[in-house]
């Protein structure tokens, strides 16, 4: 089933020529590793020199996950463009850029009338639903023994594919948590309500009483958002952890929230907001509560992450601080995490699918592109080789150790994409009054154990 990275690239040139003379590429490991080179050498080995002479035209759509450049969205992506060229000028990339508001629905309307993209930069939540419906051209002859032996982690891996075929080509990872503005807790005197030492760690308990707190200073505590799919990742973290239960079982078989611990939780978080401890976010995605956030209109948001932060500190005049949800004593958290990753469309041009392996193998592996582009999403790279691209960095290396505490990744469940048009009506009618947190818990989960099987 795998394929080596060369075999990659002696089919693309039996399908389609470029215009002049060229290398074939390499899957290029990090500089500075001793492993790496050795192994790099021995690939390179492998490798034909290649002529080229037709051109190939790909579109990239792209989330803004990189940090853009004097405020100009695409900026960055730019500049991979243009150096990718450098290496091949004859593979024209056109590049789009689709926001995390109406892109999914971009995309799946681009599916249906047959004008998607060729190569899409996203997280397996969508990737894998889309590789499921059958509509992406598999990744295979990337995933290469040497590529697998680095990225060292079977959660990343095993997200990455379907069956024994892989659609998704991972470049980084991040874990998904909370943060305070710090300079408002300075100012009201309840820094020291937040556990600074170790891995942060804090009790629902220690929580509620910060919320109290904050509300007593005339504060606004998080906005529980929930009138979309838009980072509907984080509120159902929260309640997850609140609860102490998780979203899903191990197996990823059936949907487990509704246990005493969900009910009790999602009660929790009715009473706050009717309190005024928490915003009712009905009318807000993940989004415009984050920029209730970074404006300092708000004291904490339930919804970061380093990559977040990288995009917006630019317009925030106060420091965050980063910290797991709250669990019930005794209990450690369980963190949701990104994986950033690409993949192909499959447009019936294997011309298109060899030049956007490429494309994909330049930005996630060139030896200088590669590191950047993962610092430019300060994120984590998911090859071990690239090593503590944050050194010196506190934060971003307090961040990097949380990897213990990542939970089942459930993103790729059977049914994904159906059971979150389930979870935002459910969490408007609990705080509109409409249903009771009990019966509001129970058919969610009736109604996503039902999209496991319908998507069987």
């Amino acid at each position: 089933m795998k394929k080596a990275f060369a075999l990659l690239l002696t089919l693309a040139v039996s399908l389609t020529t470029f215009v002049g003379c060229g290398t074939a590429a390499e899957t290029s490991k990090p500089a500075n590793n001793e492993s790496q080179s050795s192994s790099s050498e021995k690939d390179s080995s492998q490798k034909e020199e290649v002529k080229t002479e037709e051109p190939v035209e790909i579109t990239w759509w792209n989330f803004p996950n990189f940090a853009p450049i004097d405020d100009t969205a695409g900026k960055y992506e730019e500049g991979i463009i243009q150096a990718f060229n450098e290496k091949y000028p004859n593979i024209k990339v056109n590049m789009e850029m689709i926001d995390f508001a109406s892109g999914p629905e971009k995309i799946t309307n681009a599916i249906q009338g047959g004008t998607v993209c060729d190569v899409l930069f996203d997280a397996p939540g969508r990737i894998i639903s889309y590789a499921k419906d059958g509509v992406l051209a598999d990744v295979n002859s990337m995933f290469t023994d040497e590529f697998i032996k680095d990225v060292n982690n079977d959660n990343i891996i095993n997200a990455s594919k379907v069956g024994d075929d892989y659609f998704m080509y991972p470049i980084s990872s991040a874990p998904f948590l909370m943060a305070f503005n710090k300079d408002m807790l300075e100012k009201h005197g309840l820094l020291d309500m937040i556990n600074l030492e170790g891995d942060r760690t804090w009790t629902v308990d220690e929580y509620k009483a910060l919320l109290a707190a904050l509300k007593e200073k005339g504060e606004k505590g998080a906005v529980v958002y929930c009138v979309s799919q838009g980072g509907d990742q984080g509120p159902r973290a929260f309640i997850s952890n609140l609860a102490g239960t998780p979203i899903t079982n191990d197996a990823l078989t059936e949907y487990t929230i509704n246990s005493e611990g969900g009910i009790e939780a999602l009660a929790f978080v009715k009473d706050a907001v009717d309190s005024g401890l928490l915003l009712n976010g009905s009318a807000l995605d993940g989004t415009a509560s984050i920029e209730e956030f970074t404006s300092g209109r708000v004291s904490h948001t339930i919804l970061f992450s380093p990559g977040v932060y990288n995009n917006n500190k630019a317009n925030m005049d106060f420091e965050p601080i980063f910290v797991p949800f709250p669990t019930p004593a005794g209990q450690e958290p369980e963190l949701e995490y990104l994986i950033d990753g690409f993949c192909i469309f499959n447009n019936g041009d294997e011309a298109k699918i060899e030049a956007s392996k490429l494309l994909i193998d330049f930005i996630c592996n060139d030896p200088t592109w590669g590191p950047k582009n993962v610092k430019q999403t300060a994120t984590f790279p998911v090859r071990g080789s690239y090593g503590n691209l944050y050194e010196g960095d506190d934060n971003m290396t307090y961040l990097a150790n949380l990897t213990k505490y990542y939970g089942t990744y459930y993103n790729t469940i059977d049914g994904f994409a159906e059971m979150r048009t389930y979870w935002f009506p459910m969490m408007q009618a609990v705080l509109a009054g409409d249903k009771t947190p009990e019966a509001a818990l129970n058919d969610f989960v009736s109604y996503s154990n039902q999209s496991i099987q319908n998507a069987q």
